[in-house]
């Protein structure tokens, strides 16, 4: 390991790898040099948040004030460091999760900036399942918004603590107590305001700290330092009253406060911050900031908090595995002594690197050139460069240690959520699950030439995302693509065409319809073949049964005896799945079904795994046919932010749409629609609702549930899909 009078380097620039431990102070003056960081002095943070709360502009602010970068990036103007790729630029989206490390008072923060639509809402999911903490934000207009609801219960899936940053406090209608109020009834949290805005709307100038007591002004340069200016005697009364809630909430949930409070004792700033970091770290309150991104004002202090109160890596329980070698429960501590183990969670086509695998170390640490094994798939592979990211561009590492957050090359056969560990002591860690794709549309290649670019190319962006699928239909010979929505489907294919350089033509989007079954029913399956040899024997019976929507498949063995012998089980499954990829009303795939094999016969001669995999299909099929099968559409959670003065036109809307509406929410001159629509009737609502709104409606749509389809329109989709 290099080293300079003893001490580690772990950032090496871009430019060299420096290999040789006798390094000379003057070979590395002008490069990219650090010191390795005790794991205390670690943060692992996601940025996440609904869509256009200001997520990019945070994290654009944090790389300049880390002496990251020297220029700050816009948004708008295309030229935010994170989000780099060009569909990003063009829409002002960010589209692909972004990971960046920088530093902050001695502390090395590793940084994914996640994506805010939902289309994309497997790169939250990813993230939030190696990060440890998250910062979320919330437009301080808008409130908790519907994709804010989304990230928040992804968080509360991994147990990630959070703290909270409501940005635009400067914006006309920034109101701070209504969304400390949204907070606590929509998301079900215990917010714990440790700021509180010094000013409002125009008149925003700084904010006002309740731990020290103190306020700070900015004047919205850059490169100003905060000026502490005394709290206004407008303010006295208020801060005072809220310093002593956050005193009082914290009383209710720590004990070294309580037992202060109980005694009379003035609690001290020495005593909140530790307090607020106890609390934090259990997921029993989140500490609240607020300010305003794009000024420039509150980035400071959000990287303070986030040092003071998120975790590092040693604060997250040893990590939990499955020993391979027996099967049993193992963990895994957070050392670097420990054995090697890490969680590989993304994976991205470079055009000029190669394949990249983004990896997570939970324990131990791994040199490039290292050998390792993927517990997953059972297959020995070997490290090739270590990179540390920084958005799109790379520095180079020749190690990675417990906690670390990197990008390898070289590793062929691993795939999202695969896990990766020391040779000798294979462990296998829980894996990433993702959403299933709703939307659909066919792609062919325009040419031959472009037919094998197109299959490079899908089996690339399918190793990408995890949420887009692939598949080709036997019946019309086209294939299909599936995604999480219109917005995903198009970035993917606008990737396809420019990116990869692929002539192709698509078809037009196509629902994701399922099919099930409404009635418990008996079925039998008999597959018999003679031939002059051997022949083919199969026969089982089997009972369906209707499971609750969304619970998928169950198979259930309630053989006895030796009916059907227990070597053509596994087959029967196998036929009963395959059978369920195309659905008899319309060829959509059969879901929430519970199927029972309860019953059988064999063939002493004849019975073979593929007679009996036959027979499952088979019996899977007649069962569907006599259990009164129906169609299931995707329905969408649908939230507008409208004027009030078109209400009634999107309500209009909403109703010839099939659109159900569940609760509406005034603010001001505001309103929110919360509503539930068939997929099917969104096609193109993003250009219905800024015709209806002259442009100010703002809308966010994530997948809630199928449904059954109406019969008339059942009977529709069954014509077409027949055909």
């Amino acid at each position: 390991m290099p080293t300079i009078d003893g001490e580690r380097l772990f950032i090496i620039s871009p430019e060299v790898l420096i290999k040789s431990p006798a390094l000379a102070k003057s070979q590395v003056k002008d490069r990219i040099v650090s010191r390795r960081f005790p794991l205390d002095q670690i943060r692992n943070i996601a940025i996440i948040a609904h869509i256009d709360a200001g997520k990019t502009t945070i994290t654009e602010r944090i790389l300049y004030y880390t002496g990251r970068t020297y220029k700050i990036g816009a948004v708008d103007e295309g030229t935010a460091v994170m989000d780099w790729m060009e569909q990003e630029k063009e829409r002002g989206i960010t589209i692909t999760a972004a990971a960046t490390t920088c530093y902050w008072q001695e502390h090395r923060i590793n940084i994914i900036d996640t994506p805010g639509h939902v289309d994309f809402t497997a790169e939250v999911e990813r993230s939030l399942r190696v990060l440890d903490g998250g910062v979320v934000v919330f437009d301080a207009v808008a409130g908790v918004e519907a994709q804010s609801e989304a990230v928040w219960r992804q968080a509360d899936r991994y147990n990630v603590p959070r703290i909270c940053f409501i940005n635009k406090m400067d914006r006309v209608g920034a109101n701070f107590d209504r969304s400390l109020y949204m907070i606590e009834d929509r998301l079900n949290a215990k917010p714990l305001p440790v700021q509180l805005p010094l000013g409002s709307e125009a008149s925003y100038e700084g904010i006002i700290d309740l731990v020290e007591n103190k306020a700070w002004s900015f004047d919205g340069s850059p490169d100003s330092e905060p000026l502490e200016v005394a709290i206004p005697e407008s303010e006295q009364v208020i801060c005072s009253k809220f310093r002593q809630e956050l005193i009082e909430k914290l009383a209710e949930i720590d004990d070294q406060i309580m037992a202060a409070y109980l005694r009379g004792n003035s609690i001290t700033a020495s005593e909140l911050r530790p307090a607020l970091r106890r609390v934090t770290l259990a997921n029993k309150g989140v500490p609240i900031l607020c300010g305003s991104a794009l000024r420039n004002k509150g980035i400071r202090l959000l990287l303070d908090a986030i040092v003071s109160y998120l975790p590092s890596p040693l604060d997250m329980p040893p990590v939990r595995a499955i020993d391979t070698r027996v099967g049993t429960e193992v963990t895994r501590p957070v050392k670097d002594e420990a054995p090697f183990s890490a969680l590989a969670f993304k994976v991205v086509s470079d055009p000029f690197m190669g394949r990249l695998v983004y990896l997570r170390a939970y324990s131990g640490r791994v040199e490039a050139g290292a050998q390792i094994f993927n517990a997953t798939r059972g297959k020995k592979e070997r490290i090739g460069r270590l990179l540390l990211m920084h958005a799109n561009y790379r520095e180079e590492i020749v190690e990675a240690d417990t906690g670390a957050i990197v990008a390898t090359l070289g590793l062929k056969n691993t795939f999202t959520g695969d896990t990766l560990c020391h040779p000798s002591q294979p462990v296998l860690l829980e894996s990433i699950r993702f959403p299933q794709p709703v939307l659909s549309i066919a792609i062919e290649p325009r040419t031959r030439a472009d037919q094998d670019r197109m299959g490079e190319a899908l089996n690339k962006l399918t190793q990408e995302d995890p949420t887009f699928k692939v598949e080709f239909n036997q019946e019309t010979g086209q294939t299909v693509i599936s995604g999480m929505g219109e917005l995903h489907l198009e970035v993917l294919v606008s990737r396809l065409l420019r990116e990869f350089r692929v002539g192709a033509k698509v078809g037009k989007p196509r629902v994701a319809y399922k099919e099930t079954i409404t009635i418990p029913v008996r079925a039998e399956g008999k597959f018999i073949r003679q031939t002059g040899g051997h022949g083919q024997y199969g026969h089982v019976c089997l009972e369906l049964e209707p499971v609750e929507r969304g619970s998928g498949f169950q198979f259930v063995d309630r053989t006895r005896g030796a009916t059907v012998p227990k070597q053509y089980i596994p087959a029967t499954e196998s036929g009963i799945r395959e059978a369920m990829e195309t659905g008899v009303l319309a060829g959509y795939p059969v879901v929430d079904i519970k199927v029972s094999l309860y019953d059988g016969s064999y063939h002493e001669v004849d019975s073979s795994e593929l007679a009996f995999k036959m027979a499952g299909s088979m019996g899977l099929k007649n069962g569907v046919m006599k259990a009164k099968p129906t169609l299931l559409e995707p329905i969408m959670k649908l939230d507008i932010v409208t004027p009030e003065q078109f209400l009634g036109d999107i309500i209009g809307d909403l109703n010839s749409r099939r659109g159900r509406i569940e609760a509406i929410e005034t603010h001001g001159e505001w309103c929110t629609i919360h509503s539930f629509i068939p997929l099917a009737e969104t096609f193109g609502y993003a250009t219905s609702i800024r015709s209806l709104t002259q442009g100010r409606a703002t809308h966010s749509m994530e997948f809630f549930q199928y449904q059954e389809l109406p019969t008339e329109l059942a009977d529709e989709i069954k014509i077409v899909g027949r055909k």
